[in-house]
């Protein structure tokens, strides 16, 4: 699989975002990554897609090599500006969205608002409510690690052992060698602004962030009433951001045509955990081989 072309794309806020493209012929199909990850982490999953579709990743503001937002707005509908801002620049009338935790609640809240313009949605590991337990693990992990640099990209590559116990080491590899740049100092620095650990949410009481979670749960469930295309919930068989009970929920009961996908050994970061058993759930779901 040859690499991808990298192109710069036009956001909300004036701000450029990171696209890599694998292939032009076919329905488009989108990858958008999860929190403290980048495009690349979607490059396994390429190679059986590609001849398919016309195959694309992106960066969201503030991570990899995407621009950061220079007030720190980083919340859940500044993200789904700059979705829409893409997909319209890319001239996208109907494609398949892909997304991961961040992502994929992103990727609802388009499917929400757009649902015409989608010809199939994959939502990894997130969805309308989540789990405490995760909740808590990743604000400590953020605080474990507030802003922290690295003597070499191996250092790095050590850290995210211990965060992604369960990754391979291919995956962890390739999340290191993305992740970080090197400074001018000789140190390297992850390619991910620091405002981006409380989403921008800095400044405001616990009871006005529970406000807006509660709101956000809200606006998801109603996005995914409104889903008309296939979509697919994949979740982590370990996870501890999806829940049992909210997976079955969504694929069951509320999305008109869902359909889940549990994946064994797997926590919340499915793909590099499990990557051949999430690959043929999703080449099963995108190229009807299930």
């Amino acid at each position: 699989m040859p690499n991808p072309t990298t192109h710069r794309v036009p956001a909300a806020d004036g701000l450029s975002l990171n696209l890599l493209q694998w292939s032009d012929e076919g329905v488009p199909f989108l990858f958008v990554h999860g929190f403290s990850n980048e495009a690349h982490i979607w490059d396994e999953f390429v190679p059986a897609l590609a001849p398919h579709y016309a195959v694309y990743a992106l960066d969201w503001r503030g991570h990899g090599e995407s621009d950061w937002h220079p007030d720190g707005a980083y919340d859940w509908d500044d993200h789904l500006r700059d979705l829409e801002a893409v997909v319209d620049h890319l001239g996208f009338e109907r494609f398949v969205l892909c997304g991961h935790s961040l992502g994929g609640r992103v990727s609802l809240l388009f499917a929400g608002q757009h649902p015409e313009r989608l010809a199939g949605l994959v939502v990894v590991d997130t969805g309308p409510e989540h789990d405490p337990r995760g909740q808590v693990r990743i604000r400590m992990e953020t605080e474990t690690h507030p802003n922290p640099t690295f003597s070499s990209v191996a250092e790095y590559q050590t850290q995210l052992s211990h965060q992604y116990v369960a990754a391979t080491p291919a995956a962890i590899h390739k999340m290191a060698e993305h992740g970080v740049r090197k400074r001018d100092d000789g140190r390297y620095e992850l390619k991910m602004d620091i405002a981006l650990r409380d989403f921008g949410r800095a400044q405001l009481s616990p009871e006005e962030a529970a406000r807006r979670e509660q709101e956000m749960t809200d606006r998801l469930w109603k996005a995914c009433e409104t889903v008309p295309c296939p979509t697919l919930v994949v979740r982590g068989a370990a996870s501890d951001i999806l829940s049992a009970d909210i997976a079955d929920k969504m694929a069951d009961e509320v999305l008109p045509t869902g359909s889940l996908a549990v994946i064994g050994r797997a926590s919340h970061s499915v793909m590099t955990d499990n990557p051949t058993d999430f690959g043929q759930a999703l080449n099963a779901f995108a190229l009807g081989e299930g």
